[in-house]
């Protein structure tokens, strides 16, 4: 998959992990969309490279959604507590 489409994808995967998600993120809506590029692209990679699925096929998709659910919740529990501090 061309990075751009990576891109994309992670794009729409990020807004749905918020839509999933809803609460006050310490990095609002556009950290949230990099989360979902990042957990695409892992989950993504990690998925072909342990053969659960090929490209293209709709399981990595979801993957990708469980993969930036996973990043922001780990971007909540280290940032929100830093931001509760100050």
């Amino acid at each position: 998959m061309s990075i751009l489409a990576m891109i994309l994808i992670g794009l729409v995967v990020g807004i749905i992990a918020k839509f999933l998600m809803p609460g006050d993120d310490p990095g609002g809506m556009i950290v949230t969309i990099l989360l979902g590029i990042a957990g695409a692209w892992l989950a993504g990679y990690a998925g072909r490279a342990m053969g659960w699925y090929n490209e293209g096929e709709p399981v990595g998709f979801l993957a990708s959604v469980g993969g930036a659910i996973i990043l922001l919740l780990l971007y909540r529990v280290i940032f929100g507590r830093r931001r509760r501090m100050h």
